[in-house]
């Protein structure tokens, strides 16, 4: 219900204002109402001077806010209660992620500043991360935290997800093309290089540190490797997208199974080790190795070919990111917290939260409650 939800309130926000507050107008923080419930979004032409229909663009562009929201909200997995979600959720949009969108794709603050982002690094991966990082330390741990290991609770589901999650982000890593050019296949094989030299450097990783290599881990890995590409898919060099998948699994691996113990925050599902931690690498990368030929900004290009203004303009947009999501989250979540308990009792959480929250169970044969 956590994944799945958001997806409805994701797509029912962007119609109402999302996407209006996103990509209309020419404000430096957030957009307009020029564009409300998709007025003026036409199904047959851009008006923003891309190959693709309004529509099209505005559609495509509404499934990274699903998915980001989504990730944020990961990192406090059983132990946060689901009404609080559900006003967490929209809330959450509205003052982090459509202003961060507007920021960097609508025009808007870090674009003017020349931070390049191509399908999604400050916008979607350091603002959940950052999120996630916040609502973790502020909802605090899962009762059992450093007491017991949490294991997969099915492995073949891991990969699964991961597989799907992988088919999807080859769309919209290619898809920010937005139309079938050279762009888009560079993005694509971009994408496959990081990833799958992600996925070989955290089988090494992890077979030096705990004597093994295993599938969650390799799909971390993999998940790592597509969060390190996404900020310059389109901008950085083959053997560039190689080297970024090789170095974000062991600085992920670091943050995810030293750090987050180091400090004692649990995040559930690693959004601020991976997703956060992996996009701020993808972003510092990606204002380093972007090419010349390859800038959609002539002049903007990496720090290796002698640019300095896109590291500049990298770093102070991560930071603004950061800084913007962590905040607006902070505030957001205490608020609800004054109104509701956010936080499932002792009782609940050791019931599960399927069950406490939704009478519902995975798998009620193995509890001999199937008759």
């Amino acid at each position: 219900m956590m994944v799945v939800i958001p997806i409805a309130i994701a797509i029912v926000m962007w119609f109402l204002a999302g996407y209006s507050l996103a990509f209309s107008g020419s404000g430096k923080f957030v957009g307009n109402f020029g564009n409300i419930l998709f007025h003026g979004v036409s199904e047959t032409a851009s008006t923003k001077g891309y190959k693709i229909p309004d529509a099209v663009f505005a559609v495509f562009q509404m499934m990274f806010s699903i998915i980001t929201v989504s990730i944020a909200t990961g990192a406090v997995t059983g132990r946060i209660k689901f009404a609080p979600l559900l006003i967490f959720s929209p809330i959450w949009l509205i003052f982090v992620y459509y202003p961060l969108a507007h920021m960097v794709w609508g025009g808007g603050l870090l674009a003017r500043m020349g931070a390049l982002d191509f399908a999604g690094g400050d916008v979607v991966h350091v603002s959940s991360g950052v999120s996630g990082l916040v609502l973790a330390m502020i909802i605090g741990k899962r009762r059992e935290f450093t007491r017991t290991e949490y294991r997969p609770h099915n492995v073949p589901f891991v990969l699964l997800g991961t597989g799907i999650l992988a088919f999807g982000w080859l769309g919209f890593n290619t898809g920010s093309a937005l139309e079938v050019n050279s762009t888009a296949i560079h993005a694509f094989i971009t994408t496959m290089l990081s990833l799958a030299s992600a996925m070989c450097s955290w089988v090494i990783i992890e077979k030096l540190n705990n004597g093994t290599s295993t599938l969650v881990g390799t799909s971390t890995g993999l998940v790592a490797g597509l969060v390190a590409i996404t900020p310059g898919a389109g901008y950085v060099s083959y053997g560039s997208a190689i080297l970024m998948g090789l170095l974000v699994s062991p600085i992920c691996y670091f943050a995810i199974s030293r750090l987050k113990h180091k400090l004692q925050y649990d995040d559930a599902l690693d959004a601020f080790g991976c997703h956060g931690i992996g996009g701020i690498f993808g972003g510092v990368a990606t204002a380093i190795f972007t090419m010349p030929n390859l800038t959609p900004e002539k002049g903007n290009f990496g720090l290796l070919y002698g640019g300095t203004h896109l590291f500049v303009a990298t770093i102070a947009a991560i930071l603004i990111t950061a800084v913007w999501s962590g905040i607006f989250t902070f505030i957001i979540i205490k608020i609800i917290g004054v109104f509701m308990p956010i936080r499932a009792s002792d009782r609940e959480e050791a019931v599960g939260m399927d069950d406490s929250e939704h009478k519902e169970t995975a798998y009620p044969t193995f509890m001999g409650l199937d008759s």
